[in-house]
């Protein structure tokens, strides 16, 4: 994109500032076709359901998203404490012979899948204290965000609204203030469920935004994925060029001085 900067995670840097997940899709082949379609250099995969190969002779997602084409982000979806998180993220170091950049999520509900923001803090401490590069799904609370920024993760990443839920940017303010504190890129992610969504959290001044069944869910997840990733490019852009203000009355294109017959 002209006169931008490439996302930087980390000492990591990308063009695509759309992450995606590989959960819910048909098969591996509508996985590897909507991947490619959003543009993402960054796909996160659940370590905990997904065979990167800690399952011999079963299908290897790793065949469909290689290692040498993507930038992997193992994540720890479906862990509900800090014990489970941190051997999730030691298991994919080993898997992956040493990758350190992982998604750091805590659950503390089975049905909203919302953060358990206490055990999040502990275990995103000790896994940066093993120098995991830890991007961190949590709350939408700025005092939150940057407690996590404080204590060393490379990304902070709010959710915009419950997972899985497509309810889109529910509370854009806090997502603003998150922003505008922040020294790491926020990543939105959770609830984004179409591409206006995913456009107005770019306009909002966030890094990007990381989804999953938004796309896989779509009566077409692969035109999903490619109209998300317009969206991405064209929020960014938005952002960028700064909105016009809004304002209480409206006002003509065109002056109205110096018209034809005047």
């Amino acid at each position: 994109m002209t006169g931008d900067s490439p996302l930087k995670i980390g000492e990591r840097r990308f063009h695509s500032r759309l992450l995606v997940g590989t959960g819910k899709y048909r098969d591996l082949e509508q996985t590897r076709q909507a991947i490619e379609a959003s543009g993402a250099e960054i796909v996160t995969v659940a370590i905990r359901r997904t065979n990167i190969g800690q399952m011999p002779g079963e299908p290897n997602l790793l065949d469909v998203i290689p290692p040498d084409k993507y930038t992997l982000l193992p994540n720890t979806a479906g862990c509900y404490n800090v014990e489970d998180a941190v051997r999730t993220c030691r298991l994919a170091r080993e898997l992956l012979d040493g990758h350190t950049l992982v998604k750091l999520e805590v659950l503390g509900d089975e049905k909203t899948l919302f953060p358990d923001i206490p055990a999040t803090l502990a275990a995103a401490e000790i896994l940066v204290g093993e120098g995991f590069e830890v991007m961190v799904y949590t709350n939408d609370d700025p005092i939150v965000a940057r407690r996590l920024e404080e204590m060393g993760c490379v990304a902070v990443m709010p959710l915009a609204a419950p997972i899985g839920s497509g309810l889109g940017i529910r509370n854009p303010y806090n997502i603003h203030f998150i922003v505008e504190q922040a020294k790491v890129p926020i990543i939105v992610d959770a609830g984004v469920g179409t591409a206006s969504d995913a456009a107005v959290a770019m306009e909002l001044g966030v890094d990007g935004v990381l989804m999953n069944t938004a796309i896989a869910e779509a009566r077409d997840p692969v035109l999903m994925a490619s109209a998300m990733r317009k969206a991405i490019e064209a929020g960014r852009e938005a952002f960028l060029a700064g909105r016009m203000p809004r304002k209480r009355y409206g006002s003509a294109s065109s002056p109205v001085g110096g018209v034809i017959g005047d």
